[in-house]
């Protein structure tokens, strides 16, 4: 592996808790191909370890060793004696539901099991060395595949002959993962992407911002015109039917300008949009980066001043502290493109094309080090004096340190980075704010301020990152009388999450189940939809058991698994009194643990109790003796009130208060 990716993959093998499944014995090297897949990964199988890393032959970390003596070194280079289990070993082998060192991971069990008459795996090991140093055998990967190939076919031989059926291999007709570097949201996975999804909402709606979404599928001309950050060569694009070119939108920016230049200047500005799209690119899977991910965007068209950079960094700090992150925890490293111009103007650099080639240097900074970066400078004929002197400037980290560079406090950049630094401490995250001239990505398409979030240890990717963006709406209308302002920023779902599970922030979600209401037999049944209906529209979460269940023990197992906080018992004896018998699985209060309710005021009766939807709480008002219910998440604005008259829905302009 070279140098610079060494510490990588290490860092990838002993993040986390590690298996390693050994075969041995005849056939080994066929049933380990089989998983592991052909040596060369873009001729692995679908399917296999190795064409899941087919797209980076660089990051595969999966190897078949050629020899028992190769195995057995790898295997002491990872893991200690004690680790190593198998059948015949005084410790449990790993089985499925068991759990790794720590407690971290539940691994599966091994899709090859050693035959029962093996012994363990190290001692098998240790043996085959024994055996292959006396021998001096060494045989090629290809040598050993095909021997394994014929011991299959001598060995299903021998099973027909015997009347022996081979063991069969049920394998799925289809692959069931998702494609790679994409995601399968399982209920649990979705009430945290729900979740997460609804504090980006709170944020935007507390902020003033509006939400507007379109079509995943866009023009590719859209981002071949915008260009940069590798945009183009990471699209998931095709020829449509039509013969249109299209692509799978690998960011929302352009289509916020496609829509605005729409409205041919019906709507008026400035505006404050958001969305949450999902957006597909082709790069490198790793921790924090996938195939396809959601991003928050903010964006403000048609205000030129600092003041809608202050608005976008309010808002990304909003969002930071609604979730439990400090500015201990989180910083946003912010620069400005008349920054790195006035620095580059000393220099006598001012051509804009120049310009975009320095920026694309100068990034790299952090990834070949100083030295290179002057020689790729200088290749490009800039002066090696002005090239140190550019990469000395990237290292400054104040205001002042900025303006005593440039030597004059009145220039637009120093003007610009006062004034946001000004405007942050009054709105009371400036603690969160880092002026970093290093953070040069993108400057070449930013047109002003631009900025970017990390994590203060320095273990995760950018959180989100955003800026200045004014010339972008006249690459798409040249015919555009002057540039439109325009600012945003954008928030990966991958990278926060990572930071909100390794800060322990993610919240436990479980499913909201008010109810589970059970039929004694098949006749109790009907009379049982009918409190379904009665209860859902009084907006309480109700699930029904779709069969009828004369024994108890069975009502209560299914409402335990669906994390159900009551059952209602619909039988015969208490409906010949008009009433349903509720037992409250969650409550400590004994009186409350089981209660006979009256059918035709159900929910009247519910109310009294205090019992509420999920989701609602209770305010009494003392005049009336009236229930008032009030969203406990204030930005569903839908309202009920229960009274004399009954159930009814209103709106509330607070979203607080329902009435």
């Amino acid at each position: 592996r070279p140098e610079a990716t060494r510490a990588q993959l290490v860092s990838a093998l002993t993040c986390a808790p590690a298996v390693v499944m050994v075969w041995e014995g005849e056939g080994a090297v066929a049933a380990a191909l089989e998983v592991a897949g052909d040596e060369d990964p873009s001729k692995a199988a679908r399917g296999t370890i190795r064409a899941e890393l087919a797209h980076n032959v660089e990051a595969n970390l999966v190897d078949v060793s050629p020899t028992a003596a190769e195995a057995a070194r790898q295997l002491r280079v990872w893991f200690d004696a004690d680790d190593v289990v198998s059948e015949g070993s005084s410790r449990p082998a790993v089985s499925e539901g068991s759990e790794t060192r720590g407690g971290e991971t539940n691994l599966p069990p091994a899709r090859a099991a050693a035959p029962a008459s093996a012994t363990s795996p190290a001692a098998a090991i240790e043996q085959a060395v024994a055996v292959e140093a006396r021998e001096g055998a060494s045989k090629s990967k290809a040598q050993l595949k095909k021997e394994a190939k014929k011991a299959e076919k001598a060995a299903k031989k021998e099973a027909h002959k015997a009347g022996v059926a081979p063991p069969s291999e049920s394998k799925p007709a289809v692959s069931l993962d998702p494609p790679s570097g994409t995601r399968d949201f399982f209920p649990d996975e979705m009430r945290l992407r729900s979740w997460l999804f609804g504090r980006f909402r709170e944020t935007a709606r507390q902020l003033a911002f509006v939400e507007y979404d379109a079509p995943v599928l866009e023009h590719e001309e859209l981002y071949k015109r915008k260009g940069g950050e590798e945009i183009t060569e990471q699209m998931y694009n095709f020829v449509d039917k039509d013969g249109k070119a299209v692509a799978l939108r690998p960011e929302m920016t352009p289509t916020l300008a496609r829509m605005i230049l729409s409205l041919g200047g019906k709507q008026l500005l400035p505006v404050k949009w958001f969305s949450i799209p999902q957006c597909w690119r082709f790069e490198t899977v790793q921790r924090g980066r996938k195939r396809e991910h959601f991003q928050w965007n903010m964006d403000i068209i048609g205000e030129p001043s600092i003041a809608a950079e202050v608005e976008l960094l309010s808002a990304v700090t909003t969002f930071f502290k609604s979730v439990g992150i400090s500015a201990d925890d989180v910083g946003i490293k912010v620069n400005s493109r008349k920054v790195l111009s006035a620095t580059l103007k000393l220099y006598g650099i001012t051509d804009d094309t120049k310009f975009a080639e320095v920026c694309v240097i100068v990034d790299k900074l952090d990834k070949i080090g100083a030295e290179p970066v002057v020689e790729l400078l200088m290749a490009k004929d800039v002066g090696e004096e002005a090239a140190r002197k550019i990469v000395a400037s990237l290292s400054l980290r104040s205001v002042a340190q900025l303006e005593e560079l440039i030597g004059d406090a009145s220039s637009e950049a120093v003007r610009d980075m006062t004034e946001l630094f000004k405007q942050a401490e009054a709105y009371g995250f400036a603690d969160f704010l880092v002026f970093d001239a290093s953070v040069v990505r993108g400057l070449a398409y930013y047109t002003g301020i631009v900025f970017e979030g990390f994590d203060r240890k320095g273990e995760l990717r950018a959180i989100c990152g955003g800026g200045r963006y004014d010339e972008l709406l006249t690459l798409y209308d040249p015919s555009l009388p002057a540039d439109v302002p325009a600012c945003g920023f954008g928030f990966g779902d991958c990278v926060l999450m990572e930071l909100l599970h390794d800060k322990g922030l993610l919240p436990q979600l479980e499913p909201q189940i008010d109810f589970v209401v059970v039929a004694y037999n098949a006749e109790m049944k009907y009379h049982a939809l009918s409190i379904v209906s009665r209860l859902r529209q009084a907006l309480y979460a109700v699930d029904l058991l779709l069969e009828p269940a004369k024994k108890v023990a069975k009502a209560f197992s299914y409402a335990d698994r669906v994390h159900g906080k009551r059952v209602l018992f619909v039988a015969p004896d208490e409906w010949s009194a008009g009433k349903v018998r509720m037992k409250d699985l969650r409550t400590q209060d004994e009186a409350l643990k089981e209660v006979d309710l009256p059918v035709e005021t159900l929910v009247d009766e519910l109310r009294q109790m205090g019992i509420m939807p999920s989701g609602f709480e209770a305010q009494r008002r003392p005049a009336s003796g009236e229930c008032v219910m009030r969203k406990a998440h204030p930005e569903n604005q839908t309202g009920v009130r229960i009274g004399a008259r009954g159930l009814r829905t209103s709106q509330s302009q607070s979203g607080r208060l329902f009435t």
